[in-house]
C-alpha cells in the first residue's frame, strides 16, 4: 500500500508540481519555451518510469505468493484433481 502511495504522490508532483513553477522557466530551447517541453516530454517520461516501477514491483510481490488454482486442496499444478 506504500508503494502505490509514493508513486501516487510521485505522479501528483510531475502533474500538478511542474504546472506551478513552469512559468518561472522563460528560456527557449530549440525554438520551444523550456516550461513546454518539459511538461509535454518530462511528464511522459515520469509516467513511464511510474508504470514500469510498479509493475517491477508487483512482480517482485507476487512472486513470493503460492500459485493459484488449489494445489493446497488436492490439485496438481495443472488443474487435474488427484
Amino acid at each position: 500500500m506504500r508503494v502505490r502511495a509514493w508513486l501516487l504522490f510521485l505522479w501528483a508532483t510531475a502533474s500538478f508540481g511542474v504546472c506551478f513553477f513552469a512559468r518561472d522557466l522563460d528560456q527557449v530551447v530549440a525554438g520551444w519555451p523550456l516550461n513546454f517541453w518539459l511538461a509535454a516530454q518530462g511528464g511522459v517520461l515520469v509516467f513511464i518510469g511510474i508504470v514500469m516501477a510498479y509493475a517491477w514491483y508487483m512482480n517482485r510481490a507476487e512472486a513470493g505468493l503460492p500459485p493459484a488454482g488449489g494445489e493446497a486442496a488436492g490439485e496438481g499444478g495443472d488443474g487435474v484433481p488427484r
